[in-house]
């Protein structure tokens, strides 16, 4: 039965996105940090460009200014890898979500004439609808995928040109994240398992 199929396919895609996004909240959770070390270093650069080492006792060391600036640059490129090996936690996590969004859209629409609009409209007193389960997919993929995307691009446009922006990264990214709220996940999961566990009623309500 199309019902029984796309209510079994839906399940198992919810389970597989519940362990999915405990990796992404893991990744997420360590960037904060590591952008925060990002700009301390970003501030002591900047600090290390204002100072007059011409007219203090440390101008006497002429290697000092540069070996330090070196120093600092492979720190931060050091940080830079961390956040990149996140990066990649954060696209595996979106590539499996998007990989499974696609199969369920996909036995949907093998089943659809099957199965019937009206079928996949029809709500219960506690129940949502099928549609509104697929739609609950497509938000919780497109969540994943901008703030994949976000945190890429915010990865890029760092720089020890620009020590400025750096040493802003906490606070840009705390907007990126306000933007995206992680809740459209565990709403879609809750409206999945109430779609799951009562789509029985669905299937043998009158018109059914």
């Amino acid at each position: 039965m199309a019902a029984a199929a796309l209510a079994a396919a839906l399940r198992e895609w919810a389970a597989a996105v519940a362990r999915q996004d405990v990796a992404w909240r893991a990744a997420l959770a360590a960037w904060a940090p590591l952008l925060g070390s990002l700009a301390g270093l970003a501030a002591q650069m900047r600090a290390g460009q204002r100072l007059a080492w011409g007219g203090s006792p440390l101008g006497a060391f002429g290697e000092l200014r540069p070996r330090l600036w070196r120093k600092q640059r492979g720190a931060a490129e050091a940080l830079l890898e961390q956040l990149g090996g996140r990066r990649v936690e954060l696209r595996a996590v979106r590539d499996a979500v998007g990989a499974g969004v696609a199969a369920v859209l996909r036995l949907y629409e093998e089943r659809a004439a099957e199965l019937g609009l009206a079928a996949a409209l029809r709500r219960g007193p506690r129940t949502p609808s099928l549609a509104d389960a697929l739609e609950g997919l497509q938000d919780v993929e497109r969540y994943y995928r901008h703030l994949y995307l976000e945190s890429k691009l915010l990865l890029l446009c760092i720089s020890c040109d620009s020590l400025a922006d750096m040493e802003a990264l906490p606070q840009s990214w705390e907007r990126i994240l306000e933007r995206y709220k992680a809740d459209v996940v565990q709403d879609t999961l809750l409206m999945i398992s109430l779609f799951v566990d009562n789509h029985r009623e669905l299937c043998c309500s009158p018109g059914s």
